[in-house]
């Protein structure tokens, strides 16, 4: 699915102001060396928030023929626009972005529906002679297409689900430590979307299954972008800046009037929850935090400081 933006201003996924100046592009990337029937290539662009990893993703698609695959676990919901920093049309400069807007905010989506999306639309993005880019900050959806990961076959239960969601995040957290110590040690403890998906499936199954993995039939070019802490954090005071300035509290607004519940908009993150600038600013380092502990797993990333210049060529 391509979906164009049209007013929006740009952030998480975006990751900020744009950062062109600090990526050198040389034109030895070309198409042929990145399309092979054998060995098709995809390329991930990875990292901290407010690297300018869309900026990058774009200006490789532009080079290479590519089209451009989200990997944002809030960018795939309509309506979640400037808390999200969705990329906007100008921004595309006319590249294809996809898995953007393909879920109603009412409604969770799930990291398997998430896959499932991502598969057919990096081989249809092949079939077109294209080359997919994965851009985002979401390590469990990027985890899930790389890895090849299956995961097991739970209904919603939504009794149950009802009666979680009444529950603070520690009272989840405890309840789980409780039923499955081994996938309480490994999840987002403040995630209770997936704390309740993982209570979800112990109920169902009496544990929380091993995931495992298919090797998928790609060769995968992972590149993580990062910022020194001092210029992360000037990076993120005025993206979040531009978000105030952009109207995010109209954006709540109209989200609340389209009858998104304040407990759904809490679960959207804390720029949707009576958000004001110290506060986004503190939690979104905080998450660049978490994001860097879950990437650094990842042998596979060739990490790039995003404030010097990047000569793609000596990459690929």
């Amino acid at each position: 699915m391509i979906t164009k933006r049209n007013n929006f201003s740009r952030g998480l996924a975006s990751d900020g102001e744009p950062t062109s100046e600090f990526f050198k592009l040389k034109k030895i990337l070309t198409k042929e060396k990145f399309i092979s029937l054998r060995n098709p290539k995809v390329i991930i662009i990875l990292g901290q928030t407010a690297t300018g990893k869309s900026s990058l993703a774009v200006k490789i698609a532009k080079n290479i023929g590519g089209e451009i695959i989200s990997a944002d676990s809030r960018q795939v919901y309509k309506g979640l626009n400037i808390g999200t920093g969705k990329i906007s049309q100008k921004e595309m400069r006319q590249i294809p972005h996809h898995l953007l807007d393909v879920a109603n905010p009412k409604k969770h989506f799930t990291v398997s529906e998430y896959k499932d999306l991502a598969d057919k639309t990096i081989k249809g993005i092949l079939a077109r002679g294209k080359t997919p880019i994965i851009c985002g900050g979401t390590g469990f959806y990027i985890d899930a297409v790389t890895k090849g990961v299956v995961f097991p076959e739970v209904p919603p239960n939504i009794k149950l689900r009802k009666i979680l969601e009444k529950k603070s995040e520690l009272e989840l957290f405890n309840m789980l430590q409780k039923l499955d110590k081994r996938r309480a040690s490994n999840i987002d403890a403040k995630n209770k979307v997936r704390v309740i998906r993982a209570i979800e499936i112990v109920k169902a199954l009496g544990k929380v299954p091993e995931i495992t993995e298919a090797t998928p039939p790609y060769k995968f070019i992972k590149i993580g972008l990062y910022l020194p802490s001092d210029k992360l954090k000037k990076k993120v005071e005025k993206r979040v800046k531009k978000m105030f300035d952009d109207g995010l509290l109209n954006e709540i607004k109209k989200l609340k009037k389209a009858r998104i519940s304040n407990k759904r908009l809490i679960e959207f993150g804390f720029e949707y929850s009576d958000p004001i600038y110290e506060k986004v600013v503190s939690e979104t380092l905080k998450y660049a935090k978490r994001q860097m502990v879950w990437f650094k797993r990842d042998k596979e990333i060739k990490w790039l400081d995003a404030s010097k210049k990047i000569d793609l060529s000596e990459i690929f």
